[in-house]
């Protein structure tokens, strides 16, 4: 049986919590899977990539940290739905989902150059995972009275970035799902937000044409990249029992690009 909402999870502190971490085998989700872990967060990780989960697992434990790895490809839904049982019988409940998975398909060209089954898979993972990864823990939460859901979203997705067409797209998408479910389950102890990084310097980025980092760059005021420790730091701020009053809400961590 889920573990009931309790008064003792307020504040900043995530001691305890019990997370899932989607996209958890690199970039902005191995970040974040570490940086809850180091504050006393239960984590399952989940990721199509076992062996790095394997890695990261051996590297948590080693500083004491609780993590479970859930190897599966987020729009499994059987699967998803499968981790999330597996972490709810080991450690009574969840209290937040940090989804991270995410893919940006061929970039650096126009819309009508695209192929439409590289559309639809960036929309299959960006979009449709989301959906399932949310649909896959929103029950439990229910049930406690309590959960935090954070996805990751994009600038692109508030503003389009041209040879993005499927990745932005999706991310917009994303951006409308979490206007959406955070106002469905506002009297339910459950908040919905997204955060919308411009560029972070993560392996997804790094395979991107220089071309296509370098427009992004150039568009951030504060003309740098955002670090994978900034997103981990709001990330782990709106997991927080602290982050009680927003909802259906995207973060802005841009540098200063988005100032709405």
């Amino acid at each position: 049986m889920p573990a009931p909402f309790s008064p003792s999870l307020t504040g900043t502190s995530l001691e305890g919590h019990v997370v899932m971490v989607t996209g958890a085998a690199s970039g902005i989700g191995r970040e974040c899977t570490q940086w809850l872990s180091e504050r006393g967060a239960h984590v399952a990780l989940m990721d199509r990539d076992e062996s790095a989960l394997a890695a990261l697992r051996d590297k948590v434990a080693v500083s004491g940290g609780d993590v479970l790895p859930a190897p599966a490809d987020v729009t499994d839904q059987a699967a998803v739905v499968a981790a999330v049982d597996d972490m709810v019988r080991r450690w009574g409940g969840v209290h937040g989902l940090l989804n991270c998975a995410g893919i940006t398909g061929t970039t650096g060209i126009r819309s009508h150059e695209v192929e439409l089954q590289d559309f639809e898979n960036v929309m299959r993972v960006n979009l449709h995972g989301a959906f399932v990864v949310g649909s896959a823990v929103i029950p439990t939460m229910l049930q406690q009275g309590y959960g935090r859901v954070v996805h990751i979203a994009s600038i692109s997705g508030k503003e389009g970035n041209p040879g993005m067409a499927a990745y932005s797209t999706s991310k917009a998408a994303l951006i409308g799902l979490v206007k959406v479910q955070g106002k469905e389950y506002a009297e339910d102890g459950i908040t919905v937000n997204a955060i919308s990084p411009a560029v972070v310097q993560t392996p997804m980025v790094a395979q991107l044409p220089p071309q296509q980092v370098d427009y992004m760059t150039s568009r951030i005021p504060m003309r740098r990249c955002c670090t994978l420790f900034e997103v981990a730091e709001m990330a782990g701020w709106i997991l927080s029992p602290a982050a009680s009053f927003t909802t259906g809400f995207t973060f802005d961590l841009s540098g200063g690009r988005a100032t709405y």
